[in-house]
């Protein structure tokens, strides 16, 4: 992802509709599957400072003692479709111990946006402000959703007021686009390698699995003068300021934000089309911080 949403006009969806998508979508953190709890959970060499496990009531919205939801439809520096809102009907406790993060299709173009037809609403949170934290092991166990035009991401960034993006450093530690349903990335981006320039490595489902179709953690850990990336507990990728550009600066030394969002359309994944199904939902079963 890229800069943060200035934009502060605020949407409260339907609570009827709200309810009927949580309804539709409970199952998501009850349901089996294969993806393993924590690494970090079982082993000494990691300690949990920091978390939300969203737990409470169906319908209620994230904690705001961690989380600020962002507002606006300004494309991110990304050219993205979607009106990010404070509705339930965008973001809320399901009841089962995640947050789902839901975006929507308008039948009307209710929503002001920069790009796109202003048909479409999502939800985004960041931690600024309330938490950061300056290495260890970030990770979310997080079942993404599928289609064209999607864009799910668990991501972190330095102090934009300190120093304006790129130069304030980003991490993505999950990013998947829709049409490509069985891979994840991982990038790191900085003052003079940022956007598509940025140090990144993707990892492949085998067997046509699709990340859709179950949870799966998402992580980093981050030390001094190195980023590694896992999945499921598999590493599959590690930056250090030797990976960087000749010349160019590792500014990944100092404190981190949180965020999470799903964004529809856009410069990379492409924008929805009339496959793409909506509600598209990303469901967040935990956010979790450790520290050596």
């Amino acid at each position: 992802m890229s800069k943060q949403s200035k934009s502060q006009s605020n949407f409260g969806g339907s609570f009827l509709f709200a309810a009927i998508l949580f309804l539709a979508f409970a199952a998501h953190c009850a349901e089996p599957n294969s993806a393993p709890l924590s690494v970090a959970d079982s082993t000494n060499a990691w300690k949990l400072i920091w978390s939300d496990e969203f737990n409470g009531p169906a319908g209620t919205g994230v904690d705001t003692n961690k989380w600020t939801a962002e507002t606006g439809g300004n494309g991110n520096g990304n050219k993205e479709w979607q009106f990010y809102t404070t509705g339930q009907s965008n973001a809320a406790l399901d009841g089962h111990g995640c947050l789902n993060i839901t975006a929507l299709k308008s039948p009307t173009n209710t929503f002001k946006t920069r790009f796109g037809d202003g048909a479409y609403s999502s939800a985004r949170f960041n931690t600024k402000n309330k938490f950061s934290v300056k290495y260890g092991r970030i990770e979310a166990r997080i079942k993404i959703p599928a289609g064209q035009g999607i864009w799910p991401a668990f991501w972190m960034m330095g102090d934009v007021a300190a120093a304006r993006w790129p130069a304030c450093g980003e991490v993505d530690i999950m990013e998947n686009i829709g049409k490509e349903p069985d891979t994840v990335h991982g990038t790191m981006h900085g003052p003079g390698y940022s956007g598509s320039q940025g140090p990144t490595a993707a990892i492949r489902l085998k067997n046509q699995e699709r990340f859709a179709d179950n949870f799966h953690v998402f992580a980093v850990e981050w030390e001094t003068n190195e980023v590694r990336w896992y999945v499921d507990g598999q590493f599959y990728e590690r930056r250090t300021p030797a990976d960087l550009p000749a010349d160019k600066k590792w500014v990944f030394d100092k404190p981190f934000f949180l965020l999470l969002n799903l964004a529809v359309g856009g410069g990379w994944p492409g924008n929805p089309d009339e496959t793409t199904r909506f509600p598209a939902v990303m469901a967040v079963d935990y956010v979790r911080v450790y520290q050596r």
